[in-house]
């Protein structure tokens, strides 16, 4: 019988991580589960609608920002957790610089399901 289990440790340093296009900073990543974080966003109008290959859930730090989400409106403010659910029609408006860490199932980084489209 094969060993799968992955004992790997992993330590990121948020100064050193990569950032990805719509301006997030990558964190840790597993096999089926990746952080992000959303740092100081300033105040936007609506981003476009989308739909993306992942759930997400997110936790605010600061700031307040709209979440849209399949025709429902949820205002996010300092301590609010959200579910994005994976293939929900989403958008967002920063109403206030907004900061927040977000984990998503699968990993949003990889085969491209982060990019903007």
């Amino acid at each position: 019988m094969t060993d799968t289990t992955d004992t790997t440790v992993k330590k990121v340093q948020s100064q050193h991580s990569p950032s990805g296009e719509m301006g997030q900073t990558y964190l840790v990543s597993g096999k089926s589960l990746s952080m992000r974080l959303w740092q100081d966003e300033q105040p936007s109008e609506p981003k476009p609608k989308t739909q993306r290959d992942y759930e997400t859930v997110g936790y605010v730090i600061q700031g307040r920002a709209e979440l849209h989400l399949e025709e429902q409106k949820i205002v996010l403010e300092p301590g609010d957790s959200w579910l994005v659910p994976q293939g929900a029609s989403h958008t967002y408006k920063i109403l206030e610089p907004f900061t927040a860490v977000e984990a998503t199932s699968p990993p949003a980084e990889v085969h491209g399901r982060d990019e903007t489209a």
